[in-house]
């Protein structure tokens, strides 16, 4: 069908069919692009207009142009909505594991009541003559023969709006702006276990537009982060450390936990703690925000803290070592073992450290590389 009208509207063959072959372009245009094609199949011709600001050839384009509908039926036509309101909202651990109530403040367009969205006065609201009501201009600029490029600018007399009021037939509230601008205060209500980025909805209080739907304030939660615990899922992972004696010989540890309940966690005598082992807590983490009573477990990763150099003397020492397993045996020495010492080296200045190698430049300059004593 395309093809066929813009053969027959062609400006090379009826010069004075130029603006019906705009019409036509157009809406092959929007035939031919998914993402338009879906606007107009979701809200219709006006959605292209308001919603997505392509522009528009009147309220029925397709029907006007093919007889029917973009699929010859009319199109589906859905409620259009305006655009949705994002929001991040600062939320810390505590809150999300205790919930709360916090009151938002935001600043939103309404319509005008004075007016009741039209601008101006009853009767006195024009389609703008220069771009027919579609809020855009279409200039065709020939390449060649049978070559023509179409371009899109947003009218310059409306704005892109489609129509126009004159300086002292607008509203005197809105000033011909259709909406005005209105403080609203927002319950937002946390649930306990709720998550980072999670969104809380409310349905229709976006920024209102006349001949659309006001879309929706979604409220994206962003939690701070915590000085204490990590939250993975529903569970809580704290680090902690002990000292070796308390790794050998057992230890009580107090938490504070989020809802600020004190929890004394014992670990007995006799289960050594290592470097590096991760200990839990049933029952301790995160509440489930759907089954408020179920809950993660708490997870604590241990670290030890080891005397310092010459710290235990050399007695002790001695009666340290009788109280723990022997040390471990020496194999066989040959007669021309050597005896080297470990002292304190920085890892980084070695330029084998972890596979590094030294670089052509410092071979070639002889430069000496260092290395670890062996036997």
């Amino acid at each position: 069908a395309y093809r066929k009208l813009a053969k027959e509207y062609h400006p090379d063959k009826n010069p004075n069919a130029g603006d019906k072959f705009k019409e036509i372009s157009f809406a092959y245009e929007i035939l031919s692009n998914k993402e338009k094609r879906g606007i107009y199949d979701r809200y219709g011709q006006k959605g292209l207009q308001e919603g997505a600001r392509e522009g528009g050839f009147g309220e029925d384009i397709f029907s006007h142009i093919f007889g029917g509908g973009l699929f010859g039926g009319g199109g589906r036509r859905r409620a259009r909505r305006g655009e949705d309101t994002i929001h991040p909202l600062k939320v810390t651990l505590e809150d999300l594991y205790n919930g709360k109530d916090t009151k938002l403040q935001m600043t939103k367009n309404v319509i005008c009541a004075q007016c009741n969205g039209n601008g101006g006065k009853s009767g006195k609201v024009q389609t703008c003559s220069d771009c027919n009501g579609r809020g855009i201009k279409v200039t065709l600029r020939q390449l060649g023969p049978g070559l023509v490029q179409q371009l899109q600018t947003t009218c310059p007399e409306c704005h892109g709006e489609g129509e126009t009021i004159k300086e002292k037939d607008r509203c005197p509230k809105c000033k011909g702006k259709k909406v005005i601008k209105e403080t609203k205060i927002l319950e937002v209500h946390i649930d306990r276990g709720m998550r980072h980025e999670q969104k809380i909805t409310f349905h229709g209080e976006g920024d209102q537009t006349p001949g659309l739907e006001a879309g929706d304030v979604i409220i994206i939660l962003q939690q701070k982060e915590h000085e204490i615990f990590q939250r993975h899922g529903d569970d809580l992972v704290m680090e902690h450390k002990v000292k070796l004696c308390e790794a050998l010989c057992g230890f009580k540890l107090v938490v504070k936990h989020l809802d600020g309940r004190q929890l004394l966690i014992t670990h007995p005598p006799g289960q050594i703690i290592e470097p590096g082992c991760v200990r839990g807590v049933v029952g301790e983490g995160m509440p489930h925000q759907k089954r408020a009573f179920d809950k993660g477990n708490l997870f604590i990763k241990f670290t030890i803290e080891f005397p310092k150099d010459h710290e235990i003397s050399g007695n002790n020492l001695k009666t340290l070592e009788s109280l723990l397993p022997p040390r471990s045996k020496l194999p066989k020495l040959s007669q021309d073992h050597e005896e080297v010492d470990l002292v304190e080296i920085d890892p980084q200045s070695s330029s084998n450290y972890y596979g590094h190698e030294d670089s052509d430049d410092e071979h070639e300059r002889g430069g000496p590389g260092v290395q670890c004593a062996t036997n």
